[in-house]
């Protein structure tokens, strides 16, 4: 049985190997919280093992975050600083590597203005435009990765003692990104292989729409011509490979932007710029959403659906079955990048090029015209349940089972 260290060094070399997969001479850019330092020092460690050319670090201060939230004034919150957009923009043109760790507290921005939230977002997602098409198109290698915050394991495990609860969230994220195994390198180039099945499998089938239903969901989403199915490792334009999530249980494609009608609720929470936003339904006509509803964080999810005209279209359609790792655990980890990979899930906002054929070459007016949606947003929520079918209709009108009862159906 391995240690926590060993494990803790598998996850390191998993990030570094499998994630953005670095090259010798790469560059490489982390962004960190401050209380993760440890970590990153190892992961710096196995990125200059693998012959990086130089580490960038950005780190970041939950505590000081918040303070600025609180205390500076409104007009402060339109302003992203443009030497850090530039530092990621050169450094996505000199084909550096991109990974983020994620342990924010799920929570850190409870009872902030929700006008703050949404002007910061958006002025982040306006200076980041160029990184983030390069991201999307897969033209640089990218990864996100997460490791507990005191704040974070807290709100997972609130009925452990306070000492167990930081130990308990790495074992969890030890165990879903398979670091607890002999072999992990191995473990993931078998997923891998199991996530291109169902790739291919959908690639062939070349449906025009789904069909989502589900407890307070009916919802047809149509599929743009030649649309194209990715799911585990992506290859970026030297034909690399790597892992942008990790964990990741999900394969996706884009809905074409026009073609969403009908009505679907969440069932996890979203946890969205420091906030929980949850108990929501959606209502979209011809691929806008016209109706937000929420129990809790609607302001947040109003703000974030206005950002700009294509964040009231969604970008993404994924499909991971119930019967998968981190549903199976049980836990709740207010975390997108584990709970969306333990449930089929949207993302509102922008959509991957790749995920269209030839989309990485197009421009933008040419993935618009195919119904590829663009956006300065993107961001995930989950629909999924052990109750959701899914149906997928050809172009002949022909329908067939794709999911039943929350699991793939072939």
């Amino acid at each position: 049985m391995k240690t926590f260290q060993e494990k803790l060094d598998s996850y390191a070399e998993l990030a570094v190997k499998v994630g953005v997969n670095l090259q010798p001479s790469q560059y490489l850019f982390i962004q960190a919280s401050i209380d993760q330092a440890e970590f990153v020092r190892l992961v710096v460690k196995k990125a200059y093992e693998a012959e990086a050319k130089e580490v960038f670090v950005h780190y970041s201060d939950d505590l000081l975050t918040r303070m600025h939230y609180d205390m500076a004034p409104e007009d402060a919150f339109g302003f992203f600083a443009p030497w850090q957009a530039e530092e990621k923009n050169w450094l996505a043109d000199h084909g550096a590597a991109f990974m983020t760790i994620k342990s924010q507290s799920p929570d850190l921005l409870k009872g902030v203005d929700p006008k703050k939230i949404a002007l910061q977002q958006k002025a982040a997602g306006q200076a980041l435009q160029h990184f983030r098409q390069a991201s999307q198109s897969n033209k640089i290698s990218w990864n996100i990765i997460g490791t507990p915050s005191k704040e974070w394991a807290a709100k997972v495990f609130p009925d452990l003692e306070e000492d167990k609860q930081v130990p308990a969230l790495w074992e969890a994220i030890f165990k879903t990104v398979r670091a607890d195994l002999d072999n992990p390198l191995e473990a993931w180039e078998a997923h891998d292989e199991v996530l291109h099945e169902k790739v291919k499998y959908l690639n062939g089938k070349k449906y025009q729409k789904l069909h989502y239903t589900a407890p307070g969901t009916d919802l047809t989403i149509e599929l743009p011509k030649g649309h194209v199915w990715s799911g585990g490792g992506s290859k970026n334009q030297n034909g690399k490979p790597f892992m942008a999530n990790i964990p990741t249980e999900e394969v996706f494609t884009a809905p074409h932007k026009d073609g969403v009608n009908g009505y679907i609720t969440c069932t996890k929470p979203l946890s969205y710029a420091g906030t929980i936003i949850d108990h929501f339904t959606l209502t979209f006509e011809n691929g806008r959403i016209v109706d937000v509803k929420a129990e809790e964080g609607e302001d947040v999810l109003k703000n974030l659906v206005e950002t700009d005209e294509g964040s009231h279209y969604l970008g993404e359609v994924a499909l991971v079955p119930h019967d998968s790792p981190i549903s199976n655990s049980g836990l709740l980890f207010y975390n997108t990048l584990f709970d969306e990979n333990a449930s089929n899930h949207l993302a509102i906002g922008s959509a991957y090029a790749f995920c269209i054929e030839n989309g990485t070459t197009m421009t933008a007016a040419e993935l618009e015209k195919h119904g590829i949606n663009q956006s300065i947003m993107h961001v995930d929520f989950m629909v999924g349940s052990k109750d959701m079918d899914i149906e997928g209709i050809a172009e002949d009108g022909h329908s067939e089972a794709v999911f039943r009862n929350g699991n793939w159906a072939f």
